[in-house]
Parts: structure tokens; sequence; C-alpha cells
């Protein structure tokens, strides 16, 4: 029998797709070796669990044997009374969890603890005194462990214990509605997710992939891809998503791109002021869009720019990206590509330590280079708001290398250019993705590294500091530079079709 696991729900959360593809799909088209990046993940959480475990004190230990075994043996444990139990095996009906931790809270009676390398909750803002909201996918993997505990007769469905890389013990209430605008609470999404779940591995309703932004990691990702191309699925076309794709197929039977070309755009919207429940979710504006990015991909197939672009005219222009590992809120390297009169170089301030003193130093180099420059004779170009966000949070943490007024005021110059946000609001591009490298690519640039990816920086950085091994701090700065030039490369083709 296939059960329904904590991991199972974690997968339909990440993509509702993915339950369906592992079962049924074609595994020859699976890619069985484990992204570098998603390996290190798994390690580090490994690695942190051992660390909590060897603080923790007395544990009955069930982490070895077979499933069956191992339940036995936790059914034991808790007949027993023990204090707490490490890696026991809960089975009943079609469901089985193994929480990291069961501790006892009153005669057979037992609370489900997860050890999470990351943090227990999303969306802090210290300053507005906010603490956060509950992680969505780690609540259905706390509330399956308690619903095997209510069904087994030691526990009940009100929670859990999220115990996060920072060491903080984070309630997980499940009847806790998710929030003002979801009112649903996180142990209804449970039951959600569950039956969604087990519809999709008894085959009764499969569903369609999906391009996303978070398919790259994916192991079906090339699979998934090739079926949007080969179906030719809406969602090949850059913001139409799974949910909308849904909705066009059901409210107007459009289901390919080629279908999308041939949306009357006035009938549609003339029929939605009639009927309000008609393509809900998909604005006046994006219906449009949807429309113009088909002819731009099918017919016209070059780039299109709406509205003239004024960018601004500087001796220097710096070309801006950073790389940070966001499982350890640790910024590595803030990189510039700098095109001047007197040539083009770049530039790096990389911490060559995990640590906040090497942080710090690579943080205020940049900023002593940026103070460097002729006032109001330079121009900055990223692409996308994550080094916005991400200097605001560091400035709070390093209070002395500069002000908040400092970062405010950089950002907001009117010679500062989030170039996303350019290509978002004035251009359309024939690709199915407005990322930085779908969108160099097509221009023409290629990165040297045959493996060019954000996420495997992480993993490199993380090798490096382990080995020392400046070849891999080499392929670091080179992957970096190449991003910084792909801006530059991207904001030159805005430049030239206008």
């Amino acid at each position: 029998m296939k059960f329904i696991t904590a991991s199972k729900l974690y997968d339909y959360m990440q993509c509702p797709h993915r339950i369906w593809r592992d079962i049924y799909g074609p595994q020859e088209e699976k890619i069985e070796e484990i992204n570098p990046f998603v390996q290190m993940l798994w390690d580090r959480g490994s690695q942190y669990e051992k660390k909590v475990i060897s603080d923790i004190g007395i544990f009955v230990d069930i982490s070895t044997g077979s499933f069956e075994e191992r339940f036995k043996r936790t059914k034991r444990a808790m007949d027993d009374g023990e204090s707490l139990i490490y890696q026991g095996v809960l089975i009943v009906d079609e469901i089985m969890g193994i929480p990291d931790l069961l501790k006892k809270v009153s005669d057979r009676k037992y609370l489900p603890i997860d050890i999470k390398s990351g943090m227990g909750v999303e969306g802090v803002d210290e300053d507005a005194g906010d603490e956060g909201l509950l992680k969505k996918h780690y609540a259905v993997q706390i509330a399956l462990y308690a619903d095997a505990l209510k069904r087994l007769g030691y526990g009940d469905d009100t929670g859990g214990v999220i115990l996060d890389i920072k060491g903080n013990e984070v309630v997980y209430d499940l009847n806790q509605q998710i929030g003002p605008r979801t009112p649903m609470s996180y142990w209804g999404l449970y039951e959600q997710v569950k039956n969604d779940v087990a519809i999709l591995m008894r085959n009764e309703n499969p569903n369609k992939p999906a391009l996303a932004g978070t398919c790259k990691l994916c192991p079906w990702y090339s699979s998934c891809k090739k079926w949007v191309k080969e179906q030719d699925d809406p969602t090949g076309l850059f913001y139409v998503g799974r949910g909308k794709r849904d909705v066009l197929s059901e409210d107007i039977s459009v289901n390919t791109i080629d279908n999308i070309l041939k949306i009357d755009v006035d009938e549609v919207l003339a029929r939605k002021k009639n009927d309000k429940t008609l393509l809900k979710g998909v604005g006046d504006s994006t219906l449009q869009k949807m429309v113009n990015r088909a002819r731009i991909m099918k017919i016209t197939k070059e780039p299109v720019v709406y509205s003239e672009v004024n960018f601004p005219e500087a001796r220097y222009e710096l070309f801006f990206d950073i790389e940070d590992d966001p499982t350890q809120e640790f910024v590595y390297l803030h990189g510039v590509y700098e095109r001047s009169p007197d040539g083009e170089r770049y530039l790096d301030f990389t911490a060559k330590s995990i640590n906040a003193e090497s942080e710090k130093k690579a943080w205020a180099d940049f900023w002593a280079y940026i103070r460097s420059l002729p006032k109001d004779d330079f121009s900055v170009y990223y692409y996308s708001a994550h080094e916005k966000t991400t200097y605001k949070r560091m400035q709070k943490m390093y209070f002395d290398v500069v002000s908040a007024e400092e970062v405010e005021g950089f950002f907001n110059r009117p010679k500062t250019i989030d170039l996303y946000s350019v290509v978002l609001k004035n251009t359309d591009w024939p690709v199915d993705s407005y990322s930085i490298k779908e969108l160099a690519t097509y221009c023409g640039f290629s990165w040297r590294d045959k493996t060019p990816s954000g996420a495997l920086s992480i993993q490199w950085f993380n090798e490096y500091i382990k080995t020392g091994d400046e070849k891999i701090l080499k392929r670091i700065l080179e992957y970096n530079e190449d991003d910084c030039k792909a801006t530059m490369i991207v904001m030159d083709k805005i430049k030239s079709i206008q």
C-alpha cells in the first residue's frame, strides 16, 4: 500500500502535479541525479538535526529498521510512557508519518516536533512588530503527524512544534485561521491537501504539468517543459501560470497558445461585465497581455518596447548583482560590472568566511567603492527587488557601515534602475520566462559556466568554505560577473529596439 506521507504533502504544496507524475509519469524522463543544491540542503538539514539531537538529552531512538518494525516499537514506547522518542513511525489507515520527535505531554498524549534547518515562520518584520506567519508546508506536515497520533489514540489534532534553525520552538496551532483573506484553518488546509493527494495517488483525476519559477530544481523539469511545448500549453507564455491556465480552459475553452491568439478580447470583456464569475483572477489588462505575448511568441517573434524608456545619462554605468545564501541569511558577494569612458571592468566584494565580520567587511568595501564614484555621475542597474530588500535587512544588522537614509537614497535616486521593473512595464519578449538568463540568452549572450544557476552558486560557495579551493571561488566570481554583464546586455538591447 502506498501511504500519504509528509513528504508527499510537501511535494504537492510545491507543485500540485508532482504527486501524479512521480507515480504515473514517464519514468524514463525523470532525472535521477540529485541537484547539488538540493543535496546540500538535505545534508545541511541532516547535520542540523544531528546537532539538535546530540544536545537534547535522553530519548528512545527508533531511527533504524523497517517501517513496520519501527511502528511497533514506537507504539510500545508510547505505551511505556517514554518522555521523548526520536524518529518514531506512525502508521494508521492511509497515512504514515515520521516526526523527528514525539514528546510526552500527558498520560498517553504525545506532541509531534519537527526539526527544520530553516526559519519556523515567514514574513517577519521586526520593525512593524510582526512575528511572521506559520509556513503552510510545515503546517500540513505537522497536521499529518497530529492526525496519525489522534487516530492511534496518542494525541489530538490541535498541533505541534517546529524547532527551527535559530533554536526557536514555534508552536503550530492547527485550529488557527491562515489569514484574514484565507478563511480556513491550517487543519482545513491539511484536510484539503490530503484529499487532493489521495485522489492523485489513485489516478482518479490526473492534472496537467505547468511551467513555473519553482520548477528548475525538480527532477521532472525537463519532462514537464517538453510536455508544455508539445501541447502548446498556455503556461509556456510568461506570466500565465497554472491557475490562469486552468481558468482559461474551464471558462472559455482556451487550451493552447494558438487558442489565446484567437481570443476576441472585446467580446470576452463584455461577457465579464455581465458575469462577475467569468475568468476570475484574470484581469482585463492581463487578458490583453496574454494575447499580445502570444502574438509575439507565435507570429512576430521579436521583442517589443511599448513605451519609450529614458535611461539616465552618466559617465559610470554600474551593473550590479549580489549572491546570497537565504538558508543562512548570508550575503557572500556584491558584484559590479563597471562601464565608463576608461573601459569596462568587474569588481567583486566577497566574504570568504561565513561569519558576521567577513560579511560586514565585504559590504563596507562595496559602500566605500560607491562613495568613491563622482556624485550624480553614475547610474546603477540591477534585476529585481531582491538587492533592495536584502540591503535594507543588512543595514539593520550593520548600521555602523551605512545609514538607513543612505541605503534608501541609493535605491530611490533616479539613476538607480530596477531593470526587471522596466522589462515588465514596457516590453514583451518571445520567450517563456523574463528571467535575466532567458532574456540575455535570447540576446545572444552566453554564460561561461555550463550550468549557470544562483542555487548552484550557493552550493559552490559552501563547498569553497569547506575546501578553500580557489578554483571554486573563481567559478563563483565568473558566474556573478556574467550575471552583471547579462543585465548590461539586456539594457543595451532595450535601447537598440527603441
